[in-house]
C-alpha cells in the first residue's frame, strides 16, 4: 500500500517565499498537493515543529565526499558513498565531478555514474567532467599534463552517459564554435572554466552553446577597467548561469555581493566544489599522488593553491544568508531551483509544487539539516 506523507506546522518555501499554515502532501514520490490546513485522513503526518521545508539542494560540482574522490573511486560504490556523504547536508541531487584525468579514467567515471543511476542510487543526476579541455594558464590544482584537445571519438565518449545529465567544463579558447555546437546538440551542458579567454572569446563561446560558468571568478580572466575578461563576459550576459563557491576562501564576500546584484535573479547558483573530507573523517586526501590538506574549511596544496573546498551545500546556504545578507528563500533557490533549471530539470526538481518530485529538506532555525527525502523516501 502506498504511503502518503503530510508535512505540516512549518514554514514552506513557495513561489512567493516562505508561508505558514500549509500542508505538503506527498504521494508516489511526488508532491500531490500544497494546501492550507492540516494532514488529510490516513496520511503519515510529519510535524515540522516550526522548521523550514525547502526543496532538496542540487550541487553540480561534487569532486568527492565521505573520504572518497571520484578520480580514485570510479565505481558505483564510490559514487554511492559520495552521494550518501552529501545527503547529510541536504544535497538530494548532484553531479559527481571528475577532475581532469586520462581518457581511460573518464570512461570509467562515466560508466560508474551510468551504473549508479541504473541501480537507483539516490541523488545521482549525472556527471560533471571538469576538464581535461582546459587552459594551462588557469589550471588551478588540475594537472596540465592531462590537458589536450579531443578528437571525434573522444567527444562521442564524453556525450555517452545516456541516462543522466552530462556537464562539461571547457576553456572556450580550446574549441572551434562548431565543436561546441556539436556537443550541445548531443545534450552535453557546457560551462566555461579554467580559462584564459578574453571577453570576446568568452562571448563567442556563449554564442556557440556554453550555458554556464563553473565557478565565477576562480580560474578565469578577471574583470578590469579596459578588459572585462571572462568574468565581465559572464556578468554582462543575462542568460548565463554562474556557479558561486560561498565559503569565505574562494571569493571575497563583497565581490560575491556585487556580482549577485549585477545579474538577473535566477542565474546565480551555489556549488560546493567539494572534496573527500566533506562528510568524511580525514582532513587530508590525495590528488594526482599529491597530498592536499583541509584546515578550517580551506583545502589546498602545500604551496597554498586552492584544491576544491571543504564546503557542503547546507553551509553554502547558511553563508549566503549570514555572510552575504541574502534572504533565506533566495539562498535556498540558489541551491535548488536555479541549478535544476541550469540542468534542464526545472520542470521536475527544485520547487515544492504539485507534480514535482518530492526531494525535500528540513532546516531548523540555525539552518542545520534535520531531515531529507528523495522521491518521498527519507
Amino acid at each position: 500500500m502506498m504511503t502518503v506523507l503530510a508535512f505540516h506546522n512549518g514554514h514552506v518555501l513557495t513561489e512567493r517565499g516562505f508561508a505558514e499554515g500549509l500542508c505538503v502532501v506527498v504521494e508516489d514520490g511526488h508532491v500531490a498537493a500544497v494546501m492550507p490546513g492540516g494532514p488529510p485522513a490516513g496520511a503519515e503526518a510529519i510535524d515540522l515543529q516550526g522548521r523550514y521545508l525547502v526543496p532538496g539542494f542540487i550541487d553540480t560540482q561534487v569532486n568527492g565526499g565521505g573520504d572518497v574522490l571520484l578520480n580514485d573511486s570510479t565505481t558505483v560504490d564510490g559514487v554511492r558513498r559520495i552521494a550518501e556523504a552529501h545527503r547529510r547536508f541536504g544535497t538530494t541531487g548532484m553531479l559527481p565531478t571528475l577532475i581532469s584525468d586520462d581518457v581511460a579514467v573518464m570512461e570509467k567515471a562515466i560508466a560508474a555514474v551510468r551504473g549508479a543511476i541504473d541501480a537507483g542510487v539516490p541523488g545521482v543526476l549525472g556527471i560533471h567532467l571538469e576538464g581535461p579541455y582546459l587552459a594551462e594558464a588557469r589550471k588551478g590544482v588540475h594537472d596540465p599534463a592531462k590537458f589536450h584537445t579531443p578528437g571525434s571519438d573522444e567527444l562521442a565518449m564524453v556525450a555517452s552517459l545516456g541516462n543522466g545529465k552530462t556537464l562539461l567544463t571547457v576553456a572556450p579558447e580550446r574549441f572551434e564554435a562548431d565543436t561546441l555546437r556539436d556537443l550541445a546538440s548531443r545534450g552535453v551542458i557546457l560551462a566555461a572554466g579554467h580559462t584564459a579567454a578574453d571577453y570576446n572569446t568568452m562571448r563567442a563561446g556563449f554564442d556557440a552553446g556554453i550555458r554556464g560558468v563553473t565557478h565565477l571568478f576562480n580560474a578565469m580572466t578577471p574583470m578590469n577597467s579596459r578588459e572585462p575578461g571572462g568574468v565581465g563576459a559572464a556578468l554582462d550576459d543575462p542568460d548565463v548561469w554562474c556557479g558561486l563557491i560561498v565559503d569565505g576562501h574562494h571569493v571575497h564576500d563583497a565581490t560575491l555581493r556585487v556580482a549577485i546584484n549585477a545579474r538577473p535573479r535566477g542565474r546565480m547558483m551555489l556549488v560546493t566544489d567539494a572534496m573527500p573530507p566533506v562528510g568524511g573523517e580525514r582532513e587530508d586526501f590525495e590528488l594526482y599522488g599529491v597530498t592536499m590538506t583541509c584546515r578550517d574549511g580551506l583545502c589546498s596544496t602545500a604551496e597554498g593553491t586552492l584544491a576544491g573546498s571543504a564546503l557542503d551545500m547546507a553551509t553554502a546556504v547558511r553563508n549566503t544568508v549570514q555572510r552575504l545578507g541574502l534572504p533565506l528563500d533566495e539562498a535556498c533557490r540558489m541551491a535548488s531551483q536555479y541549478p535544476a533549471e541550469f540542468l534542464g530539470l526545472g520542470h521536475e526538481l527544485g520547487r515544492i509544487t504539485p507534480g514535482y518530485r518530492a526531494d525535500l529538506v528540513v532546516l531548523d532555525t540555525d539552518l542545520q539539516v534535520t531531515g531529507s527525502w528523495i522521491g518521498g523516501v527519507g
